[in-house]
């Protein structure tokens, strides 16, 4: 985290914020904007990217697609105050820009409008452009969310204008922050509200009318592996099973291994294993490396159909499990709780994960959890009690044996 500290604004005091910097490689670019106080005025979490159709020197047209930012700076994003609304400025490349402009009514904020710079100059990038220059191309967007709610969108949304199309996808942002808290209220986008393409599977949900589930029987373990460039990069098998409470309605789902697929990426320090199916709009399990020589579960998001066909969404990214060294996997056998939220949790059977340096597509050593250690533990010691009984019953049977035998030599 980098804080930078800004000259006075004329009507406003010294401004202060803080930006968690990072590159595109990561699982996602993210923002904490602070002000004056210290306290959060405005968060962003998001992934995006860029088509841009150019022509050529030889009178063709070619396109480029940016997905690499690499090494981002935020200069220029602001809290706002009365006369300037909040905005999110993010510079990378050279000579590329993007820009987001917030403003607010009396019960609600918008995202007002997005711009893009792309520097055509960029011999790297753009070797063979006719015109060479900085072009921008402006979308208003006015997208109106309630004050003190942040906003959501897993879905992809796309932006055309000209020669430009912009991606964005797991979108979660809030400006007017209220008392530096990120709101836990969500406002979806409307694709995530509803999905036209794919019909929610209940079969599999058992609601109760009570917040206790019923229960089902252990899930079957799926296995998932990513890859990249240079081979297997993560690899994870598991049973899971998913816990849900809301409107004092529970459900137990067993995600099935043969009806769901995976994907996800691998960076030097983050990976992510998503899953999904005809039920799991999207569910997310995010690694990330602390203190250089370990690796946790850090995130967990998910999206999905319930038994009445609404859809549930919850995100933490404040979680640590399945901590083990880097260079190893982690590993336990036996049941264990991931606690997302108290109406989401995630019962695991069976668990081996190793989201980094994977060898050769294979696992590396196993950190075991302290339920499989404990249980390693009373194995031999219970061998140990059994063996000494049996020696125990052996010396009585001897002993009364041998007395039986002086008894029927003694003199008449």
């Amino acid at each position: 985290m980098v804080c930078f500290r800004l000259s006075p604004v004329p009507g406003a005091g010294l401004v202060l914020f803080c930006l968690v910097l990072g590159a595109i490689r990561s699982y996602a670019l993210e923002l904490n904007l602070t002000n004056s106080e210290n306290a959060t005025c405005l968060y962003a979490k998001w992934q995006m990217k860029f088509t841009i159709h150019y022509e050529t020197t030889n009178k063709t047209y070619k396109t480029v697609t940016i997905s690499d930012l690499g090494t981002v700076t935020y200069n220029g994003s602001i809290c706002g105050d009365d006369q300037n609304g909040p905005k999110i400025e993010v510079q990378f490349g050279s000579g590329f820009s993007w820009t987001v402009n917030f403003t607010k009514e009396v019960s609600n904020y918008s995202i007002a409008s997005i711009s893009f710079s792309y520097n055509t100059r960029d011999n790297t990038i753009f070797p063979d452009a006719q015109d060479k220059g900085i072009l921008t191309v402006n979308n208003p967007v006015a997208i109106r969310i309630p004050l003190n709610e942040i906003f959501r969108c897993n879905s992809i949304s796309t932006l055309e204008d000209n020669d430009v199309v912009q991606k964005y996808w797991d979108v979660l942002v809030q400006a007017f922050v209220q008392n530096g808290t990120v709101s836990t209220k969500e406002f979806l986008c409307d694709k995530d509200k509803t999905s036209t393409t794919v019909a929610p599977i209940i079969h599999t949900v058992v609601p109760s009318p009570t917040t206790t589930p019923t229960p089902k029987e252990k899930p079957k373990v799926g296995t998932y592996s990513i890859s990249n460039g240079n081979g297997t990069c993560l690899l994870a098998s598991m049973g899971l099973q998913l816990n849900v409470t809301q409107d004092k309605v529970a459900s137990v789902i067993n995600i099935n291994p043969n009806s769901t697929d995976f994907t996800g990426s691998c960076h030097p320090q983050t990976a992510l294993l998503r899953l999904n199916s005809s039920i799991i709009k999207y569910l997310d399990f995010v690694f990330a490396v602390k203190n250089e020589n370990r690796f946790y579960l850090k995130e967990v998001n998910v999206s999905m159909y319930l038994v009445n066909g609404s859809v549930f969404s919850i995100a933490n990214n404040n979680l640590s499990y399945w901590d083990a060294p880097l260079g190893s996997s982690y590993m336990c056998n036996k049941e264990q709780t991931v606690s997302v939220s108290g109406t989401f949790q995630i019962n695991t059977f069976d668990l081996r994960v190793q989201p980094f340096n994977v060898m050769e597509g294979k696992y590396s050593t196993a950190e075991e959890c302290s339920a499989d250690t404990d249980l390693n533990f009373l194995i031999p010691v219970a061998v140990g009690v059994a063996l000494g009984f049996l020696i125990v019953v052996v010396f009585i049977s001897y002993m009364i044996g041998r007395r039986k035998s002086r008894t029927g030599y003694q003199s008449v």
